[in-house]
């Protein structure tokens, strides 16, 4: 079993940077495949991007592509979203996520384990 803490939200301009973090417990990290996703009001939870256990896949939902970056350190057991030129609409609480078996990068139920969130507000 692994524990997600995720960190690095807060408010930020449009146009600006935030990086997340999400530190997981255990010493077996690299055998999960991480995900992240994000939650808006009043909407569905949505894919955000994901990154295989080896890190040589990284698929991205369309509307962050050349603007997030996922990646993750083995050593420090944490996983990385980097977020530049932020929008408005990517205004939401990011949850990451973790699985250590079959895992469909985009679809939430195949994710075993979750964090708690951490809220990004971008204003206009």
């Amino acid at each position: 079993q692994v524990q997600l803490v995720e960190s690095g939200g807060g408010l930020v301009q449009a146009g600006g940077s935030l990086r997340l973090s999400c530190a997981a417990s255990g010493r077996t990290f690299s055998s999960y495949a991480m995900g992240w996703f994000r939650q808006a009001p009043g909407k569905e939870r949505e894919f955000v991007a994901h990154i295989s256990r080896s890190g040589t896949s990284t698929p991205y939902t369309d509307s962050v592509k050349g603007r997030f970056t996922i990646s993750r350190d083995n050593a420090k057991n944490t996983v990385y979203l980097q977020m530049n030129s932020l929008k408005p609409e990517d205004t939401a609480v990011y949850y990451c996520a973790a699985d250590r078996g079959m895992v469909v990068a985009q679809l939430s139920s195949t994710y075993d384990y979750w964090g708690q969130g951490t809220q990004v507000t971008v204003s206009s």
